[in-house]
């Protein structure tokens, strides 16, 4: 059962993260997220929304929509983030090695694998002329 979806869209812009890790926080602390969970799902927001202020709409500024619900079985919060900028999905890049010296490794793509390996589900999908990416984060370890 889903609760109901909140969204806030915005500009993609730099100066509209606080504001966005606000009203992401604002809605993990209603549903007493652990702050054990709260810091990689705030990790991966910083990282999807700077991708999409970075590059989606360069050298344009548009807008990105950053959608949250709360799902209850399992406990969830499951984050959607929506643009209208240049189709890209993040999950198709190779993964960065890990076993090459830090000084040889190839500049970007670590943000996106700490997502990939942060959150329990992450979907991308380009439709309508928007892309449509989604985290989800179970707010209860298995194991309590």
């Amino acid at each position: 059962m889903n609760e109901e979806k909140k969204e806030l869209t915005l500009d993609a812009v730099m100066d509209n993260l606080d504001e966005v890790l606000g009203f992401v926080d604002s809605e993990l602390e209603n549903c007493d997220c652990p702050p054990r969970i709260q810091l990689p799902v705030d990790v991966a927001v910083e990282e999807l929304f700077t991708n999409i202020a970075s590059y989606s709409y360069t050298p344009d500024i548009g807008t990105a929509t950053v959608r949250i619900e709360v799902n209850t079985d399992p406990l969830a919060v499951i984050i959607t983030f929506v643009d209208h900028g240049v189709p890209y999905d993040p999950l198709k890049k190779e993964d960065p090695s890990l076993d090459t010296e830090i000084e040889d490794r190839r500049i970007g793509g670590f943000g996106i694998f700490m997502v990939k390996n942060s959150m329990d589900e992450i979907n991308y999908e380009y439709r309508d002329g928007q892309n449509i990416l989604t985290i989800k984060k179970k707010l209860h370890e298995e194991d309590e």
